[in-house]
């Protein structure tokens, strides 16, 4: 039996990964799914990246969580970077999910492609909370490329708006890339998110350097589809 901790992306809670959890769950393991900080509807979307990171070390220390398996997905794959490096000894494996894999000193925006970042940043003025919502047509054409569309429009409901402070924090991973853990890279062969060259996830992956990779069929948003 293992004790999977599940971090989501952006836009999402921890209830993107209800179905995921019933199939570990029926395998006799043991699995969590915390909110990151900031994240969910009707919270307060105020928080930087160190408070999103803060909020899954104290979800899992306050549950006395030992020898996990900690998995992030997509954004998520920033936050359970720094939270590693805070709580190594808790950890048996890192997976990211279709996760971009950061530089020291990166940001996630700094990671996305021109267009994204133009795209990002005007959502983000528009709005009065600097935060970000997703467009339904790039989820549905993007993201979610494998669903009907009648799933597309429910697990499109279940979004909110995406602080936008924590995906322009720069981040010091120097420790995190010292850190002995066992990693994984999980790619996702549908997974149209992002243009192929410097900003793939593919390329940005052999940044974990010694890593088990694992492909599997689906697209960015896999956890609803399959």
């Amino acid at each position: 039996m293992s004790n999977f901790v599940l971090v989501h992306g952006a836009w999402h809670d921890g209830s993107a990964w209800a179905a995921v959890i019933q199939h570990l769950e029926a395998k006799g393991h043991q699995a969590f799914a915390p909110t990151i900080a900031g994240h969910g509807k009707g919270v307060n979307k105020n928080v930087n990246h160190a408070q999103c990171t803060q909020s899954i070390v104290d979800y899992i220390v306050d549950r006395e969580l030992t020898d996990i398996v900690l998995l992030g997905h997509s954004f998520g794959g920033t936050v359970i970077a720094k939270v590693a490096e805070t709580i190594s000894d808790r950890i048996r494996r890192l997976i990211f999910f279709a996760a971009p894999v950061l530089s020291d000193g990166q940001s996630l925006r700094d990671t996305l492609p021109p267009d994204y970042q133009t795209l990002c940043d005007q959502l983000a003025r528009s709005s009065d909370d600097n935060t970000m919502m997703m467009p339904f047509e790039i989820w549905r054409e993007t993201l979610l490329n494998d669903a009907d569309l009648d799933l597309a429009k429910s697990s499109y409901a279940q979004l909110s708006p995406q602080p936008y402070q924590p995906l322009i924090d720069k981040l010091d991973l120097q420790q995190f890339y010292a850190l002995p853990i066992p990693k994984s890279y999980l790619y996702c062969m549908e997974d149209t998110s992002r243009p192929q060259g410097e900003c793939d996830y593919l390329k940005m992956s052999h940044r974990l350097g010694l890593f088990r990779f694992v492909q599997m069929s689906g697209s960015h948003e896999v956890m609803f589809s399959n």
